[in-house]
């Protein structure tokens, strides 16, 4: 079964909300040594891999892992079955070129090669040669399963997978600056964010839930968060405030070597990172650039 360092199938937080219910465990995750990835933005999800409850391989989006409407595709009619359109057509490519594993695996679908350049969902990525591989996967996600791919549960993938002539696997190396193994230069501030924790009132999931609703409507429409327009204790949105600037000083520190990335043809460091410990797995994203921009897609397509 799955101990500290591994999490359910979920999806991931920023570590700036998590706080909200009075959970504090991210200040603990911010100064640990633990493993750091590039977030790359491709769509679909692919998963890939062996299922455990029949010993074959298959593929599918993140619906593999749902608890009743079932689509784990064996085979090409099964693809048919349960995924349409351009996903389907993805599918297949996926299941005729991955290469059979004896894992569970999941990664962002970048594109067809056949060029140097991708357009991915927000990001657009620029590879220094032609890809010749037939697709570009960026995986980032392994899976453990006991019998059911319902019941399983995630680690990041601490290995590169092998480049095929059919599938080139793009994983960049994602590292702090200065050399440096850990955040713990913000371990003062955290510090000073565990003091104002005892100062705010905490809310419940289901409130949680509405303030980050508001949270993201907020960054969506390019206004300020300020904590006296939320219905809750002024000073929980103090500390989320915090909080997420400890997030972006973390982030500020945070290197990769992969493809230029470009949003709207501005260069851009990465769409964010993903930092996992034993205190447990969030991402790093500069809210304001690329939520906003995902929460404003159609905008960045038509400009």
């Amino acid at each position: 079964m799955p101990h500290n360092s591994l999490m359910k199938n979920i999806h991931l937080e920023h570590p700036e909300d998590t706080i909200l219910t009075g959970d504090l465990s991210c200040l603990d995750w911010f100064t640990a040594q633990g493993k750091l990835s590039v977030k790359m933005d491709g769509a679909p999800a692919i998963v890939w891999g062996t299922d455990p409850a029949t010993g074959t391989f298959f593929v599918g989006t993140k619906a593999v892992f749902n608890k009743k409407k079932i689509r784990i595709a064996h085979n090409h009619d099964e693809i048919d079955q349960f995924y349409q359109g351009e996903v389907g057509q993805i599918l297949h490519a996926c299941f005729d070129r991955l290469p059979r594993v004896d894992a569970i695996i999941q990664g962002d679908f970048i594109g067809f090669g056949g060029t140097d350049e991708f357009n991915s969902q927000l990001i657009t990525y620029k590879f220094g040669d032609v890809v010749s591989q037939h697709i570009v996967i960026a995986p980032h996600t392994l899976y453990e399963a006991n019998d059911d791919l319902r019941d399983s549960w995630a680690e990041p993938l601490v290995y590169n997978l092998q480049s095929t002539d059919d599938v080139l696997f793009v994983q960049p190396d994602a590292f702090i600056a200065h050399g440096q193994t850990s955040f713990a230069d913000v371990e003062e501030v955290c510090n000073f964010a565990r003091q104002m924790a005892t100062t705010a009132t905490f809310v419940s999931d289901k409130e949680a839930a509405k303030i980050k609703q508001q949270i993201n409507a907020t960054i969506a429409s390019g206004d300020q968060i300020q904590a006296e327009d939320f219905d809750c204790d002024a000073n929980l949105i103090r500390l989320w405030a915090l909080v997420k600037s400890i997030k972006d000083d973390c982030l500020f520190l945070c290197r990769n070597d992969g493809p230029a990335a470009y949003i709207n043809g501005n260069r851009i460091d990465a769409e964010g990172y993903v930092l996992s410990n034993e205190f447990g797995m969030f991402k790093l994203i500069n809210r304001e650039v690329f939520s906003y921009a995902n929460f404003n897609f159609s905008r960045f397509q038509n400009a």
